[in-house]
């Protein structure tokens, strides 16, 4: 449930002072430090990582909150260029979590090496919770609030403003429930409430396939694939042992030594959609697959080689199986998988994860009316966090605003006009935004042949250009 970026380096050390630090994704430098929290055995040298404002107009810092839970805020140093005009008054600051990225990564070294088997994944993630029990058993949501007002408080920031992408989200709401006092503002992406149950997410995945097969079917070039989503239907139930051998490497585009699951390939068609520049190939891709050319769909795979890999693992599932899975009950699972194409395989990952990471529960608390201003960003086809979320489940937010990207996918403020929403949301979030740039953001166009979607344009719309290219939506 997260968007995923380079890692970075840090070059500060020592507790507290800050050094010039430098991240991937950011061209220019950062104020790092580190601050010592836990003891013994849990003791973890926290991250922090501040780009501070260009000019000292006092507005209050930003804090940037990952996603995951796993992924790390030093990962998010790319929304820096999309949020340089909000840098320009405010500080943005970004705190690695315990066990995430610069601060102990936790992830079990399991990464892109590791197979792609849940039965491999899971013995890993057995033999790691038994090295380090302690470490696990103490990682928590109410820890890494605890932590972020421990920051706030070590830098002198009398109030901040949040953003929050996914399970960023559920920390800034979280927060906003436990340090009210603390809190200006929040900005919420892809919006994970306190009381849904997001790791039920395959009839998510399912509205998001769906809105893709009605924006395919509303496009001139797309729509000649018929339908794609009916071929991925046969292509599930007939995939067997001969057909995940053939299966090519993505980077190669040789037949990899490594035969490609059913449970990977439901969840890298789930990946996919995350994301509206990965989803525009799948009509084609499928298309081609149903023919026997698994190519283009090996493609796609290769965006997210790292889409597991690249969270702390074990952050992931201390969080996750202590917060989440056990409030998932057995009917629930059955009424969200019915006609999803993913089936089980997205909850199957944390399911058999947490057999084996025996954490103990931990219980939220209800919600109790907030009143800070907070801008909700949603995308129409988000396959995990869908914007009904954010709809229905945030009553106790009384002062709130909605953007709704049509046909956006998971994490939507680096697009179009939204960063620019974003700014004059903390600039003045008592006065009502003008949405109406939000419309103007579309679909990148679909991929009708091997060539994407430009020959297209440039003539050729026959059944030869299909082969070799064409138009997309705008």
């Amino acid at each position: 449930m997260v968007f995923f970026i380079a890692h970075g380096a840090m070059a500060a050390e020592g507790n507290g002072g800050a050094d010039d630090c430098y991240l991937d994704g950011w061209q220019y430098s950062l104020q790092c430090s580190r601050i010592t929290v836990g003891k013994e055995d849990t003791q973890v040298k926290l991250a922090v990582m501040v780009s501070p404002a260009l000019d000292e107009s006092g507005e209050e810092p930003l804090y940037l909150l990952a996603g995951g839970p796993g992924q790390a805020a030093s990962d998010l140093a790319i929304l820096l260029n999309k949020f340089r005009k909000i840098n320009q008054t405010r500080a943005i600051v970004l705190v690695d979590r315990r066990g995430a990225g610069l601060s102990r990564p936790f992830s079990c070294g399991i990464d892109r090496n590791t197979p792609n088997e849940l039965e491999v994944i899971s013995k890993s993630l057995a033999d790691c919770y038994l090295q380090q029990t302690t470490f696990a058993n103490s990682l928590s949501s109410r820890q890494t609030i605890e932590d972020l007002e421990l920051v706030r408080k070590h830098f002198g920031h009398e109030k901040i403003s949040l953003w929050g992408g996914s399970w960023g989200t559920r920390t800034a709401l979280l927060y906003q429930q436990w340090y009210p006092d603390s809190l200006t503002a929040l900005v919420l992406d892809a919006v994970a409430p306190i009381d849904t149950k997001v790791f039920l997410g395959a009839s998510a995945a399912e509205h998001a396939l769906q809105t893709l097969v009605r924006d395919c079917q509303s496009d001139l070039a797309c729509s000649r694939f018929g339908d794609w989503r009916g071929e991925l239907e046969q292509l599930l139930i007939n995939w067997d042992d001969s057909a995940a051998k053939k299966f090519p490497d993505p980077v190669t585009g040789r037949i990899s030594e490594q035969p490609m699951s059913l449970w990977a390939l439901q969840s890298m068609i789930r990946a996919a959609l995350y994301s509206p520049e990965a989803s525009a190939q799948l009509p084609f891709a499928i298309t081609e697959a149903g023919s026997g050319n698994y190519l283009p769909l090996a493609g796609i795979a290769g965006f997210f080689s790292d889409t597991t890999t690249g969270m702390s693992l074990g952050l992931t599932f201390s969080v996750a199986c202590s917060e989440e899975l056990h409030r998932i009950s057995e009917e629930e699972v059955a009424a969200d998988i019915a006609g999803a194409f993913i089936g089980r395989a997205f909850l199957e990952f944390f399911s058999r994860g947490c057999d084996v990471w025996p954490v103990p529960k931990r219980l939220y608390s209800k919600p109790e009316p907030r009143h800070h201003p907070v801008l909700l960003i949603s995308g129409e086809a988000d396959p995990i966090t869908p914007p009904i979320y954010a709809q229905k489940d945030l009553d106790y937010l009384s002062n709130k605003q909605h953007l709704v990207v049509m046909g956006g996918g998971h994490i939507n403020s680096i697009r179009g006009c939204i960063p620019d929403l974003i700014d004059k949301f903390l600039t003045s979030p008592e006065v009502k935004l003008d949405q109406a740039c939000v419309k103007d953001i579309h679909r990148p166009p679909f991929m009708i042949g091997a060539y994407g979607p430009e020959l297209d344009r440039r003539g050729g719309s026959d059944s030869k250009g299909m082969e070799q290219g064409g138009s997309g939506s705008d």
